[in-house]
């Protein structure tokens, strides 16, 4: 997974599976490789309660099973990527992994596994860090953590950190390939140089 995270504190993955369909109702449907790529970004077959069409792809990789041709899922994760270009950074290139397994899974003819790094997953942290607020400015339950010997100021600092994660996933969404030298570095606002 090292390849999927381009920066340290961005390591939070969303799997996603397809196809998601009842045990019963499988052997109705003959499943395509078009098919199964666009359910596999669709976000009701997310395994996370957020959707990655609020954010933007860093990187992802994509695992398929069954017999199929490398080049039609090639091909339709090419198609992908060009449709909804929006939805993936442009100034990481080549961010999309893609890898063929020719044996099924159990009962099933083919399938697709998919990890994806996107800013969209600020959405759970988002929630958490509200739901966190709520209960801390009530100092709900916080007697039990104290008694066992933390301090209040962890929680704060707890706090600090889920946010400044936030933000960090924020400036990532927004980051466009204009902040891009002439000679290919990433210049930060202060003038720091990040990467080559």
């Amino acid at each position: 997974a090292v390849n999927m995270v381009p920066f340290p504190r961005l390591h939070f993955f969303m799997p996603g599976f397809a196809p998601l369909t009842a045990k019963g109702s499988q052997q109705y449907r003959a499943l395509t490789v078009p098919e199964l790529t666009a359910q596999m970004f669709d976000s009701k077959n997310m395994m996370t309660a957020c959707d990655p069409r609020h954010g933007r792809y860093l990187t992802c990789a994509a695992i398929f099973r069954g017999v199929m041709s490398m080049k039609e899922v090639d091909q339709q994760m090419f198609n992908i990527q060009s449709k909804n270009s929006s939805y993936f950074v442009e100034w990481i290139p080549n961010n999309v992994k893609v890898a063929v397994c020719d044996i099924a899974p159990r009962g099933l003819k083919m399938s697709a596994t998919f990890i994806g790094n996107t800013t969209a997953i600020q959405e759970i942290f988002k929630r958490i860090s509200e739901q966190f607020t709520a209960m801390f400015r009530r100092k709900a339950f916080l007697h039990w953590y104290t008694g066992e010997g933390m301090d209040e100021m962890e929680f704060t600092e707890a706090e600090s950190n889920m946010n400044d994660l936030i933000s960090e996933y924020q400036q990532y969404q927004e980051a466009s390939v204009d902040e891009y030298e002439d000679d290919g570095e990433i210049i930060e606002e202060e003038g720091e140089q990040i990467a080559e």
